[in-house]
């Protein structure tokens, strides 16, 4: 039995047509986007990746905090995320600790924190905007360390 082809009405040949001459033209906000995208990349960091983090033993609040790790091989992202009025709270901590000089962006789509390491490798953000973040960890004579692009929600 033979099937009868698909036939394409007179608009979508139009479309077809305007996308294939390229009289279509790209919105606006996609290309704006595109950029700002393009804008948060880092060449030549290292990529931390994520890491299953086990639930803490003998926790009882029905509550869960949201811990993320986040691993680089030489270096360990370790995160709690909580949140407050709606916005997002970061504490984190970098391990082993990179040394004197170091610093950490948490990088949202819209904005930069920075921040020095404590001693101990430590750094806390408040009041970031929900949605995308990434870590970036700086330290001397080595190429930054970057979080994957991790979605959180209050």
């Amino acid at each position: 039995m033979m099937r009868p082809s698909p036939t394409l009405d007179d608009e979508s040949l139009i479309a077809v047509l305007r996308l294939a001459s390229g009289q279509d033209p790209v919105p606006g906000h996609v290309s704006a986007a595109a950029r700002a995208a393009f804008a948060l990349r880092l060449p030549g960091a290292v990529a931390a990746r994520p890491v299953v983090v086990p639930a803490p033993a003998g926790v009882r609040s029905a509550e869960q905090s949201c811990l993320l790790r986040f691993d680089a091989g030489a270096l360990t992202v370790d995160l709690e995320v909580g949140s407050s009025d709606g916005l997002v709270d970061l504490a984190g901590q970098i391990s082993p600790w990179p040394g004197a000089g170091s610093w950490v962006e948490v990088r949202t789509p819209c904005l930069t924190e920075s921040r020095e390491l404590s001693q101990a490798g430590q750094f806390a953000v408040t009041g970031l905007p929900p949605g995308w973040f990434s870590v970036v960890c700086h330290h001397r004579d080595h190429p930054p360390v970057a979080t994957s692009w991790t979605r959180i929600r209050p």
